[in-house]
């Protein structure tokens, strides 16, 4: 007698049922990529917007972006430079030296009532103002001063406040 053959055992049952399991695990792991892409999707909006571009396409604006503010910042850093090296000659051009001497300069008990300042900027060039006084009177005296070398002769007192004034000396009375 003869047996009836089941379709789960014979070679085309076989194939049938792996091939049905293939299919079956296929269709999860399309299902776990289309959860996957979903998510990568949803990340990428969030880094490049929702314009619709590529991820080159983004990289690409990104670099011109970038090389836009390193142009703005390389001007910028151009302009302090150019402000920082104006505001320097100006400063030097400030009284940089400067002090006081005081004096009697007619030789009375009036007490040092003269004075003699030096005003000086960092290429030693300046002022020397000397203002004499007497009982009944006062005098002012102004001398330029060029890179150290006074255009007129100058008094001892006037010497002694441009040497206090170069070596950074404060007011000191003078020898009478």
């Amino acid at each position: 007698m003869l047996r009836p053959v089941s379709n789960i055992t014979t070679t085309a049952g076989i194939v049938a049922i792996a091939a049905g399991a293939v299919a079956v695990v296929a269709l999860l792991v399309c299902l776990g990529l289309i959860v996957s892409l979903r998510r990568l999707r949803a990340a990428q909006r969030v880094v490049m917007g929702e314009q619709g571009q590529d991820l080159v396409s983004h990289a690409a604006g990104l670099q011109q972006s970038f090389q836009s503010l390193t142009d703005y910042v390389q001007d910028a850093a151009a302009r302090l430079e150019q402000r920082v090296v104006h505001a320097e000659q100006r400063l030097d051009r400030a009284v940089t030296y400067r002090s006081l001497v005081r004096y009697d300069a007619y030789g009375e008990m009036s007490g040092q009532q003269s004075t003699s300042i030096a005003l000086l900027d960092a290429t030693r060039s300046g002022v020397v103002l000397s203002s004499i006084h007497h009982r009944d009177q006062a005098r002012l005296y102004a001398k330029q001063v060029h890179q150290g070398q006074p255009e007129l002769e100058l008094s001892p007192e006037e010497d002694e406040a441009i040497r206090l004034a170069l070596e950074g000396g404060g007011p000191r009375p003078s020898p009478a």
